[in-house]
């Protein structure tokens, strides 16, 4: 099968000659299997994958049968679904504006208004546009934080959150009712690229302007913005210009890493383009200890993730983790809405059930809910969209351990330009009272226990590498264990059936979006997670362990996880 759809493909006078000559030089069966033995996965998260021709490949022609299963279902909207339009973004990687300008392309070919932003802008400025503009959704072109031989194709509805899983699947079945890449059905009028608006520039200057107001010290910020010594890289990514902009606006000039502002499309001074690598940072601290700086931004490909390294009580540099990084914002948030009396019974605050234990301790300190949702953004989106757009609560914070953080309702997705904000804002706070960043962590181990947060990854590959990891997770279900490395299983969590079950055997119903994760709580002492990766083969397993001090918590960690990988090879 996966053989005649790759020789259709081959043979296909639509296919342009370079993507002819990429897969006639082809020699390996395995290869040309991976390519063509289906089609790439259109999820939550849309679609993510290698770049290359082929039909389970990031290619031009996977993006424009999107669009056209986009187009078709933006029409069952009605007219005026129509005329709202759809926004769409890209950032720096191989070929983003390509696959952007495709599908602009295809939807004004299918009577849809089509924005496209002049110039690279990141996730959350695409969020904000889309609810600034009104229009019925959003496209960026974007692989986030994965290596440099990947793009990707993320969807976002009318309320600026990528699209949710209902209707994600009602697109997913107008994709699949068109018949191939090469489909008559996919409508593609370059004539008709006049038609597509260029996104003013009006809608950035409403973005920062919008974005400013959520600070909480500006007396703080005022007295203290230019004295500060701030480090930043965009990674050659779409955050040089917003991250750069909303710090002078503050009055504080980043020192930015000049070898990783230009927009290199192969990310070439970095392994990896993800800060949550501490590596991806490693210039930005050479630039730090030099200009004798105290924090080190960094933020990925499409602006949402924000990675920070700040100075110990060493003098060295020691780079937070996203969980690290959430406390802190959560912990100052919180802090500056109490102090200014502006904290009251409806704010709450929203985290994924996988982020650290620690923040229902900071939460529960401020008497402040805290909601876990599914790992995914839009889940936190939901949230604001269920209860802050109703009136019925408030929301102050929204964060994931993958180093994505929200504060406001301007957008409903990570956001590192707000976030690099916020933590610009706190340092210059802490400064004021005579208090670093490290400092404040310390305090807030002291206050709340150390909670050892980690993730391990086990990488899987191959055509089948999602149902493997499935598998694997449905094989964890079936262990008969009442503890891990000593600790007491107080109970399970089943993320796809949604059942919790209690070690004295209650059973309850979990409120949460279905996904296939199962859920160690330990008490007291925290909780084991495992779930496959939405983004990549890649087996993730969760560790949120509480000890009095950070050494104790480290060989409880390695106590765990050595128990824990024992039952898992069993």
């Amino acid at each position: 099968m996966y053989k005649e759809l790759y020789n259709s493909w081959v043979e296909n006078n639509k296919l342009d000659e370079d993507g002819k000559k990429e897969l006639q030089s082809i020699t390996d069966e395995k290869e040309i299997e991976y390519r063509f033995g289906k089609y790439l996965d259109f999820g939550t998260a849309g679609m993510r994958g290698i770049i290359g021709m082929g039909t389970n490949m990031m290619n031009i022609y996977m993006v424009k049968r999107a669009t056209q299963g986009l187009a078709n279902y933006i029409k069952t909207l009605g007219a005026k679904a129509l005329k709202k339009g759809v926004v769409i973004s890209y950032d720096t990687r191989r070929m983003s504006f390509e696959f952007a300008y495709a599908t602009a392309v295809v939807l004004v070919s299918n009577g849809i208004k089509a924005y496209l932003f002049n110039d690279v802008h990141p996730v959350p400025m695409l969020s904000f546009a889309v609810r600034e503009l009104k229009a019925v959704a959003g496209v960026m072109i974007t692989a986030s934080h994965n290596p440099k031989e990947y793009n990707g194709y993320k969807v976002y509805g009318e309320d600026g959150a990528q699209m949710a899983p209902e209707a994600t699947k009602v697109v997913v079945d107008f994709i699949n009712q068109i018949d191939g890449c090469f489909s008559n059905d996919i409508l593609y009028e370059e004539a008709k690229a006049k038609k597509i608006i260029s996104v003013s520039n009006s809608v950035d200057k409403k973005y920062y302007k919008t974005i400013k107001k959520l600070l909480l010290s500006p007396k703080e910020v005022k007295k203290i913005a230019k004295k500060i010594n701030i480090v930043y890289t965009p990674v050659h990514g779409s955050g040089y210009v917003p991250v750069t902009t909303i710090l002078k606006k503050m009055k504080v000039s980043p020192i930015v890493v000049p070898e990783q502002v230009k927009k290199d499309t192969e990310f070439s001074t970095v392994e990896v383009p993800n800060p949550e690598v501490k590596e991806t940072l490693t210039l930005g601290i050479k630039q730090a200890d030099f200009k004798n700086a105290d924090v080190v931004f960094g933020t990925d490909p499409d602006c949402d993730r924000l990675g920070v390294a700040v100075r110990n009580d060493k003098g060295e540099f020691e780079v937070l983790s996203g969980n690290q990084t959430g406390i802190l914002l959560l912990d100052y948030i919180l802090l500056r809405l109490k102090e200014t009396n502006k904290l009251d019974s409806k704010s709450f605050a929203v985290k994924s059930f996988v982020t650290t234990g620690m923040a229902k301790l900071i939460c529960d300190d401020y008497g402040v809910e805290l909601i876990e949702v599914p790992v995914g953004f839009k889940f936190i989106g939901e949230k604001i969209k269920e209860l802050d757009d109703t009136g019925l609560r408030k929301f102050i914070f929204g964060f994931e351990e993958s180093c994505g953080y929200l504060r406001g309702t301007h957008c409903r997705d990570k956001d590192a330009v707000v976030a690099s904000m916020l933590f610009t804002e706190m340092v210059c706070y802490y400064n004021f009272n005579g208090k670093g960043i490290y400092q404040r962590l310390q305090e807030l181990y002291q206050k709340f226990g150390y909670v050892y947060d980690t993730n391990v990854s086990i990488k899987y590959s191959g055509l089948n590498a999602m149902e493997d990891m499935n598998a694997t997770v449905n094989k964890i279900k079936e262990l008969k264990v009442k503890s891990i490395g000593g600790l007491k299983i107080s109970a399970v969590r089943d993320y796809a059936t949604l059942i919790r079950k209690t070690a004295t055997g209650e059973v309850e119903e979990i409120k949460s979006s279905k996904n296939n994760a199962v859920y160690y709580e330990l008490g007291e002492d925290g909780f084991i997670c495992v779930r496959p990766s939405g983004t990549e083969p890649k087996l993730k397993v969760y560790y949120s362990l509480r000890a009095e001090n950070k050494e104790t918590a480290e060989k409880l960690f390695n106590k765990v996880k050595e128990d824990f990988e024992k039952k898992l090879n069993k």
